[in-house]
């Protein structure tokens, strides 16, 4: 399988950092991390999803709104390199879900003894977190579209 974080490092170099991690199963419907918790992980999905949301309050309900779903060979949790190391969404499973954990310190120690395989996932994680500002940036651009058109709406109403 290929991760998208270990993108440019050789077989050899993949399988030390792979080595590194824990084989997590999450049910069906389970949690792996929710909106706030310490992030001392970050996760590898081997196989089956993860739906990454934010809860929202919607008309005085709790609701998961979902922001994107990550599939084998995605990254998942990389506030965990991020300080202040909190996770910025929840994370859940639609169903059966496996994945690699890698704890920050041992991750972080690996790279510090290899500085260029170390060099490589960070630049793989500076291309995670600007995907992931496309992302709310397309989700921002379109909700403030949405409200200035409701505005010119009930402008020309009122005309």
């Amino acid at each position: 399988m290929t991760y998208e974080l270990l993108s440019g490092l050789s077989p050899a170099e993949a399988d030390q950092v792979l080595a590194l991690g824990t084989r997590v199963v999450v049910p069906s419907g389970g949690p792996l991390f929710r909106l706030g918790d310490a992030a001392d992980r970050l996760f590898l999905t081997e196989r089956g999803r993860i739906r990454l949301t934010l809860p929202m309050l919607v008309r005085g309900r709790q609701e998961d709104i979902l922001i994107e779903e990550k599939s084998p060979g995605e990254t998942v949790g990389w506030s965990a390199l991020v300080p202040p190391y909190r996770f910025t969404l929840s994370a859940t499973a639609p169903l059966e879900t496996e994945v690699i954990a890698l704890s920050r310190e041992a991750l972080c120690a690996f790279c510090d003894s290899l500085p260029a395989v170390g060099y490589k996932i960070g630049m793989n994680l500076a291309i995670l977190v600007g995907q992931r500002l496309q992302l709310v940036q397309a989700m921002w651009l379109r909700e403030m579209q949405r409200t200035v058109e409701l505005r010119a709406a009930g402008v020309r109403e009122h005309e």
